[in-house]
């Protein structure tokens, strides 16, 4: 590890970029963020638990590969313009072969006569065991700092965790030392504000409609860290896309549970959180609390589950339920003698009554099935699809003629010790050094349920959507789904964490019904996370519902109705510049070097559903 103040000085800001939340981002994303302003490190965060399953088939077909192709590409030209302009590149865009990326890189840099220093991280492949395509530990960041000490300019790398790629940079630029648990833990973090790229900055955002001209194109988001872990999250000038409290607090509630948010490097206290509108698009994070990691590495699993295939049937016009009850009863008999292991049926009311085209007076009813033998939903469900096509309902038609079964993938998640993962840097020189465990543990335990602030006093209440009053972003963790809600006042949150029960919860989504769910109360972000144990089935790749990552599933839960008090949907006079307080009990510390002075930008919400509302801005969490 590099002495104490690594390459620059320990006092300096950090500027860390990111240009990739998915493989398949944007590809001009590394262009626009290493031209768009000065940074001092560029990361990208190709990997997903659905890509490690795509990498897995195509390391199968291609023993070479393995890794992100797109990022090799994108580096055609990024390569050259990182280096005039000093900045280094993170990534982990190695996948499942970091050390055949790292081999591509150096023999593009070669082509391209650029003097680029290549390091690579591995350790993270675990032995597959029976049935497995890929195994993978969650690296830390400490592998990527060791590769930066030793002068890399690119470091690549397989399964780390996503804010790992902030972590390392930040651990090799201040020389922070394994146990400084509050700045790894301020680092973490920004480092999860960031991978997910443009959702810090308005993409995927519940009250995009106050700002629709801003969302078009959003830019990447940066983050300016600071020795002490507290970090400014904004984004290059001239861009398009805002930063603000919301947005913020959006990502950081974005595929995370309870207030212990575990890493390799640090635990991090998400309910210590502090975030401060510092002026227009930057948000300072600051406050951060960190713990010793606990002493296992999550990994994760991917084998093929077995073989799937759908059909959807198009019900158009009268009689829709009697015409899905038809076709379902005419499947089940053709497929009596020997069914799949699994049918699933849904009938999606998109239909309208009296509708002026053809598409809108339709319904769909989507078959699913599921088997270990591709016969079974192959030829056999196809067969039987198509011989109704002059025997059915009135009007049958489907969205696409049915194919062939196709195999589907499981991810699983399962903990390993973290010194039984040899977790490696390979320096530029080829050196291979070990990166040792943390030098304490701790094992994890739930955070006490804080107190709840008072509930506000007795009034009037009008019918409403949720989303009017509270913003919400959800995601998948393997099987489970979270759901992350928020609001931006105090009044807000006086209602909403007494309103928005674990019972409530399940009343307004009833797909959750008999399902595990647990609330995680984050007060300082004014904000409520809900996870739900197995609604996704067997993960993404298994496509159990129609909407597999539960992307939409906090959106759904915001257009559900309740009774809002009336206050809170009709701002009172003055409201505008109110409604952004703060507790008394809330402290700021001193702003980070070079920031400026708070300012007060507006965030508004309106709407064409039941209840239209314009409440005043929020800019600032306790």
């Amino acid at each position: 590890m590099p002495e104490r103040g690594g390459a620059r000085g320990k006092d300096a800001v950090l500027r860390i970029g990111n240009a990739s939340g998915f493989y398949g981002d944007r590809f001009s994303a590394v262009r626009e963020m290493l031209t768009g302003g000065r940074l001092d490190v560029l990361t990208g965060d190709y990997l997903a638990e659905l890509t490690m399953l795509i990498l897995g088939r195509d390391l199968l077909k291609d023993p070479s590969g393995g890794y992100a192709k797109t990022f090799l590409r994108q580096m055609e030209e990024g390569l050259g313009l990182a280096h005039e302009r000093g900045t280094r590149i993170v990534a982990n865009a190695g996948g499942l072969n970091p050390a055949g990326l790292a081999d591509a890189l150096r023999e593009l840099a070669a082509k391209l006569g650029l003097p680029t220093r290549v390091a690579h991280v591995e350790g993270d492949a675990l032995p597959p065991g029976p049935g497995v395509l890929t195994a993978n530990a969650y690296l830390g960041g400490a592998g990527i700092a060791a590769c930066l000490a030793a002068g890399a300019d690119v470091v690549v790398t397989g399964r780390v965790t996503d804010a790992a790629l902030v972590t390392g940079p930040a651990q090799w630029h201040f020389g922070w030392g394994p146990e400084e648990y509050d700045r790894l833990a301020g680092a973490v973090v920004a480092g999860h504000v960031l991978e997910c790229g443009t959702q810090a900055t308005g993409g995927n955002y519940a009250f995009f409609a106050d700002r629709p001209a801003d969302v078009l194109r959003p830019g990447f988001p940066l983050a300016e860290l600071y020795e002490d872990g507290s970090a400014v999250v904004t984004k290059h000038p001239g861009t398009g896309g805002f930063v603000d409290v919301g947005t913020v607090t959006a990502q950081l509630l974005y595929e995370t549970s309870g207030a212990r948010y575990a890493g390799p490097d640090v635990t991090a206290r998400l309910d210590t959180v502090r975030l401060a509108q510092e002026g227009p698009d930057r948000v300072r994070i600051h406050g951060v609390r960190g713990e010793a990691p606990p002493p296992v590495l999550k990994a994760g699993r991917c084998r093929l589950g077995g073989h799937r295939n759908e059909v959807v049937f198009v019900l158009t016009g009268l009689d829709v339920d009697a015409k899905a009850a038809l076709v379902r009863a005419q499947l089940h008999d053709a497929l009596a003698q020997d069914p799949p292991a699994e049918v699933r049926w849904e009938l999606a009311r998109t239909d309208r009554e009296d509708a002026a085209t053809e598409e809108t007076a339709s319904a769909l009813l989507r078959l699913v099935v599921r088997d270990q033998d591709p016969e079974k939903v192959g030829r056999a469900l196809t067969g039987a699809a198509i011989e109704l096509a002059l025997a059915s309902y009135p009007g049958f038609h489907v969205t696409a003629p049915p194919g062939r079964g196709a195999p589907y993938g499981v991810f699983e998640t399962a903990y390993v010790p973290a010194a039984d993962v040899p977790h490696t840097a390979v320096l530029p020189d080829g050196t291979r050094l070990p990166v040792p465990v943390p030098p304490a543990t701790r094992v994890l335990e739930p955070v006490p349920e804080p107190d709840l602030p008072p509930p506000p006093a007795p009034g009037p209440v009008v019918r409403a959507p949720l989303g009017r009053v509270a913003g919400a972003r959800s995601g998948d963790k393997g099987g489970d789904a979270n759901v992350g809600v928020w609001v931006r006042s105090d009044a807000e949150w006086r209602w909403l964490a007494h309103a928005l029960t674990v019972d409530r919860f399940r009343e307004l989504l009833p797909e959750t019904a008999g399902l595990e769910v647990t609330r995680h109360v984050l007060p300082r972000l004014r904000a409520l996370n809900f996870t739900v144990a197995g609604l996704l089935g067997e993960g993404v790749a298994s496509q159990a519902r129609f909407d597999p990552q539960a992307k939409a599933l906090g959106e759904w839960l915001r257009s559900r109705h309740l009774d809002v008090p009336e206050e809170l949907l009709t701002p009172a006079p003055g409201s505008a510049t109110a409604s952004s307080s703060s507790p008394p009990s809330s402290t700021s510390p001193p702003s980070p070097p070079s920031s400026p002075s708070p300012s007060s930008p507006s965030s508004s919400t309106s709407s064409t559903d039941p209840v239209t509302v314009r409440p005043g801005p929020r800019e600032e969490t306790p």
